[in-house]
């Protein structure tokens, strides 16, 4: 334990422990908001930036893109510079990122300030392994539960909030309603949160990062922009297979450096491998939702696609989700230390499959579409706090920090391909006036339907007993 040098609040000691969740906390609602930051707006994006749909749902996919990128970056640094230290570098980026978007006119601006947003996803990695550095064991779990699901508290959330500010000012203002949240976030964190004087040598692995963000974007750029090129056509595959290759050559790469920006081997053990598996089939699942049913609720009912709710009424309708993982964050906790972390995967997990189940059967008011989100709500909360419990007590605990930081990166590619391929699909199933069919929301419901039952199978296959022998690992009881 180390005193919080020049907090100002608590000078000479260390703040208490509900003060430094609370900052943390914090930071990870700010840091989710701004996945769902503009999906209000996304059915009226073409007509307020002047583009095509295919062009304006990169104003919520560069976000993810970015954010998956950034996850393992953040960590690295976190390690080599400090987590405190590298929290407040993304939070000063994410201030600046939303003052560029909120004085931009065209979509350029806004697609670059949008990506600045992304990188302060990194936040919740570098979160829970403060977290693991300064609380007391028998609080980590419920800590962590809560930070883990602030990933999908502040996107729920963020919704009503996004469209409340839209609907009653200039879409602009959203921008520096973020602005203002990483401002707070910034001082937080820097009156409440202790550093850790732990530092690791070596170097930022830059060949990592440029490989890891090519071959993410030749895969999104297929997934997102296939319809308008043709599946098969010679450019839609080519970003498809530099994509491939990329990633292929980046792990390659990954394994025989000495210092990489991620270490595979560790992604290698059955449990971090399994959970960082489901944790790819759940963050699809979860964005999936945020990408269909507002747009769902929002589009007219004459188009038979649509109930025709205002955005506001649309996002206080997605807002139960947000709620009910908030209050089941802490519930979590308590349930992973009684029953385990691997019953507590499963059992969110197969939520998640009940939810789509549900939407597929019945979608034909609005109360279904609001049922069904609050099923996902459930099974996010239950899964994003199992899944860093699981990894944390399967390596040691000096990999603990980088083991969480590859589970964030799964759970965030997972969310920036469904951006994507919902946002594809979408794009490619329209009616004459260019809205999207009811068949093409079906089509989406039955593709995260089918990620969330990978994710269950790889749940299930979690190893029951995950402590690695001769090894010490971290006893968050």
């Amino acid at each position: 334990m180390h005193a919080l040098n020049g907090s100002g609040l608590w000078p000479g000691r260390r703040a208490p422990g509900w003060a430094i969740v609370g900052a943390l906390a914090f930071a990870g609602l700010t840091s989710s908001f701004m996945f769902t930051l503009m999906v209000p707006l996304q059915a009226e994006l073409p007509h307020l930036l002047n583009a095509s749909r295919e062009d304006t749902s990169w104003v919520i996919t560069i976000t993810l893109l970015v954010a998956a990128v950034a996850t393992p970056i953040s960590g690295r640094l976190g390690d080599m510079y400090g987590k405190r230290r590298i929290m407040l570098v993304l939070a000063a980026i994410l201030i600046i990122g939303s003052i560029v978007a909120a004085l931009s006119t065209s979509i350029t601006g806004v697609i670059i300030g949008r990506g600045m947003q992304g990188l302060t996803t990194g936040v919740v990695p570098l979160g829970i392994a403060i977290m693991r550095d300064v609380l007391r064991p028998e609080r980590l779990s419920t800590a962590i539960a809560l930070m883990s699901a602030t990933m999908g508290v502040g996107s729920a959330i963020g919704l009503a909030i996004s469209a409340f500010v839209a609907n009653v000012s200039d879409w602009h203002t959203l921008f520096w309603f973020a602005a203002a949240l990483g401002a707070v976030s910034f001082v937080a964190t820097l009156l409440c949160v202790p550093e850790s004087d732990l530092r690791v040598g070596g170097r930022l692995d830059w060949a990592g990062v440029a490989g890891l963000a090519l071959g993410l974007t030749g895969i999104l750029l297929y997934v997102s922009r296939g319809a308008a090129w043709g599946w098969a056509s010679p450019l839609a595959l080519g970003s498809l297979l530099v994509g491939m290759l990329t990633l292929l050559l980046w792990g390659w790469y990954q394994l025989h450096r000495r210092d990489p920006l991620v270490d595979l081997r560790v992604a290698a053990r059955p449990s971090v491998l399994f959970a960082n598996l489901a944790g790819f089939g759940m963050g699809f699942s979860f964005f999936a939702s945020n990408v269909t049913f507002p747009q769902m609720l929002e589009l007219p009912s004459s188009t038979g696609s649509g109930f025709g709710l205002t955005m506001f009424e649309a996002a206080l309708c997605i807002m139960p989700a947000g709620l009910v993982m908030m209050m089941l964050s802490p519930l979590s906790g308590w349930f992973e230390r009684m029953f385990g972390a691997r019953l507590l995967l499963t059992t969110g997990t197969t939520m998640i499959v009940i939810a789509y189940v549900s939407a597929l059967l019945l979608s034909s008011e609005v109360w279904h579409i609001v049922v069904a989100n609050i099923l996902v709500g459930v099974g996010i909360a239950f899964s994003f706090a199992a899944m860093p419990m699981i990894i944390m007590r399967a390596v040691p605990v000096h990999e603990t920090g980088v083991s969480n930081g590859l589970n964030a990166l799964f759970r965030s590619v997972g969310t920036s391909s469904a951006a994507a391929v919902m946002g594809g699909v979408l794009a490619a199933m329209t009616n004459s006036d260019g809205i999207p069919t009811r068949e093409a929301f079906l089509v989406c419901f039955w593709i995260a339907l089918a990620a969330a039952v990978v994710a269950t199978v790889f749940a299930l296959l979690v190893p029951r007993h995950t402590a690695p022998r001769g090894e010490t690992v971290l006893d968050p009881r």
